[in-house]
C-alpha cells in the first residue's frame, strides 16, 4: 500500500466491474487523492486491515460478499471511514437501507462524473470537521481538568475540590470571599469542568455598573429603548445562553433589580428594555459577594427569595492571610507570568523578599500580590528579586499594622478618593496604571472617578 502522504486524504474504492474501478481511479487521482481499488469485498478486507482509509465507495452489487454487508464489516474495523454506496436503478431501496446502516450517501449508475466528485469533496470536509471538533473538544477537556488555581493548601485544595464537584451539576454557586481572594477565577474553573463549557461565560460586575444601565447591560434593549439607544442590543444573559453568566458584588443591585433578576432565574424568560419580545435564556448562574447577605436580607435591603434562589450551593474562598503556605507559589507564579511580559530575565525570588511578602497581611488578597510583584518587577535591575525591590507602600494598611480601620474624621468614602487621588498621581494620571495599582479593573475605576466628579 502507498504511504499516505501529509494532509493527503484516501479513498478506497470496491467494485467488481473494471472499467468503474480504472474510471474512478483515474478522476479522483486526479483531484489529489490517493486512491486504491479493489474487485472485491474479500481483497477490500484485506486492504482496510492494513491502514485507515478516510472514504470507501461501494457497489451493492457485488459476487459473494454483497456491498451492504461489506458496509457493516468496515464499520466494524473503523467507523470513522465514511462510505458511499453505487448501485444500479434497480436497486435504490437496497442504497437506502445502506444509509439507514449509516452509508453517508449513495449515488446511481451511470455515474455522473462531476456529481460523485462534489458528493465526496463534501463528505471528507464534514468527516474533517467532526475530527476537529473532537480533537478541539479533547484538548479543552485537558485544559479544564488542570483547573488553573494556584496553591497546595488545605483550604484552597477543599476549595477546588467542591468547585470539581458543583461543575458536574447545573446548580446556581454563590462565591463568598474578600475582594481580591479569586472569585472569578473560580468561577471559570467551575464552568471550564462543566458540560457547558462549549458555550461562553460572560462576567458582569454589577457594582462597577451604574444602576441605570445594569437593566440594560443584562437583559438588552430595543432601538429608541431610552436617550442614546441608537440600535437594538443583547444583553449578557441573552449572550450566554447555553453557558454560564458570573454576576460579581451581586449585593450592590438594587430592589428592582432584584425582582427582575428573580423573575429570570425562575422563569429562564426575559424581555429587553423597551421590547416586548419574550427571549428564552438557559444559563447558569455564578454569583458572588464579599458582603454579609444574611445581614442585608434581616434589614430588608435584599430580598428573601432571591437570596435563596442564588445561595443554593456556596463556596467560602479563603483570604491569603488564611493560607500563607500558598503566597510562595503564588509569588513564582507571578513572577513568571510577568517576566515574560516585560521580556525581563528575572528568574528567582530571595529568601529575604520571600520572608517579607509572607508576613505582609495583604488587605488586598492575591489581587494585591499580584500587583506588588508586578511594580516589584518593574524596578527590578538583575536577576533575582529582592527585599530591597518589594514595593508595598502603595498598598492599604494590613489589619496586624494598623491601630484602626480608617484615619480619625475621615469617612469610608474620603479614604477611598483619596487612595484613587493618590493612586493617579503616582501613575503620573495614566488610568490603566492607577487601575492596577488599586486591584481595579479600569471600567471600575472609571465608574468611581465619574462618581467622584472627576470622569468627563
Amino acid at each position: 500500500m502507498a504511504e499516505k502522504k501529509s494532509g493527503q486524504q484516501s479513498i478506497l474504492i470496491v467494485d467488481d466491474e473494471l472499467i468503474v474501478r480504472e474510471s474512478l481511479t483515474k478522476w479522483f487521482r486526479q483531484d489529489g487523492y490517493r486512491v486504491e481499488a479493489a474487485e472485491d469485498a474479500n481483497k477490500a478486507l484485506k486492504m482496510l486491515t492494513e491502514g485507515p482509509w478516510d472514504l470507501a465507495l461501494l457497489d451493492i452489487k457485488m459476487p459473494g460478499m454483497s456491498g451492504l454487508e461489506l458496509q457493516k464489516r468496515i464499520r466494524e474495523i473503523d467507523k470513522n471511514t465514511v462510505v458511499i454506496m453505487i448501485t444500479a436503478f434497480a436497486s435504490v431501496e437496497s442504497a437506502v437501507q445502506a444509509l439507514k446502516d449509516g452509508a453517508f450517501d449513495y449515488v446511481t449508475k451511470p455515474i455522473d462524473p462531476d456529481h460523485l466528485s462534489h458528493l465526496v469533496a463534501n463528505a471528507l470536509r464534514q468527516k474533517k470537521l467532526q475530527e476537529e471538533n473532537i480533537q478541539l473538544r479533547e484538548q479543552m477537556s485537558d485544559i479544564a481538568q488542570g483547573m488553573d488555581i494556584v496553591g497546595d493548601s488545605q483550604q484552597i485544595r477543599k476549595v477546588v475540590e467542591l468547585a470539581k464537584t458543583v461543575a458536574q451539576t447545573d446548580t446556581t454557586v454563590m462565591l463568598r470571599g474578600e475582594s481580591g481572594t479569586g472569585k472569578e477565577l473560580i468561577a471559570r474553573a467551575i464552568h471550564a469542568n462543566s458540560g457547558r463549557r462549549y458555550f461562553p461565560i460572560i462576567a458582569v460586575n454589577c457594582g462597577a455598573v451604574p444602576e441605570s444601565l445594569l437593566e440594560s447591560e443584562l437583559f438588552g434593549h430595543e432601538k429608541g429603548a431610552f436617550t442614546g439607544a441608537q440600535f437594538r442590543r443583547k444583553g449578557k444573559f441573552e449572550l450566554a445562553d447555553g453557558g454560564t453568566i458570573f454576576l460579581d458584588e451581586i449585593g450592590t443591585i438594587s430592589q428592582k433589580m432584584q425582582v427582575q433578576l428573580l423573575r429570570v432565574i425562575e422563569s429562564k424568560q426575559l424581555t429587553r428594555v423597551g421590547g416586548n419580545e419574550v427571549i428564552h435564556s438557559d444559563v447558569r448562574i455564578i454569583c458572588a459577594t464579599n458582603r454579609d447577605l444574611e445581614a442585608a436580607v434581616k434589614d430588608g435591603t435584599f430580598r428573601e427569595d432571591l437570596y435563596y434562589r442564588l445561595n443554593v450551593f456556596t463556596v467560602f474562598i479563603p483570604p491569603i492571610r488564611e493560607r500563607r503556605t500558598d503566597i510562595p507559589l503564588l509569588v513564582q507564579h507571578f513572577l513568571k507570568k510577568y517576566s515574560a511580559v516585560m521580556n525581563k530575565q528575572v528568574v528567582e525570588i530571595t529568601p529575604e523578599a520571600v520572608d517579607m511578602l509572607v508576613r505582609y497581611d495583604w488587605p488586598g488578597n492575591v489581587r494585591e500580590l499580584e500587583n506588588v510583584i508586578e511594580r516589584s518587577l518593574v524596578m527590578c535591575s538583575g536577576e533575582r528579586l529582592d527585599a530591597a525591590d518589594i514595593k508595598l507602600e502603595m498598598a492599604p494598611r494590613g489589619r496586624a499594622q494598623a491601630d484602626h480601620f480608617l484615619p480619625e474624621g475621615m469617612s469610608l468614602d474620603q479614604y477611598e478618593q483619596d487612595l484613587i487621588r493618590e493612586a493617579l498621581r503616582r501613575a503620573d494620571g495614566n488610568k490603566s496604571q492607577a487601575a492596577r495599582l488599586l486591584g481595579l479593573t479600569r471600567n471600575a475605576l472609571r465608574y468611581r472617578l465619574t462618581q467622584m466628579g472627576l470622569e468627563a
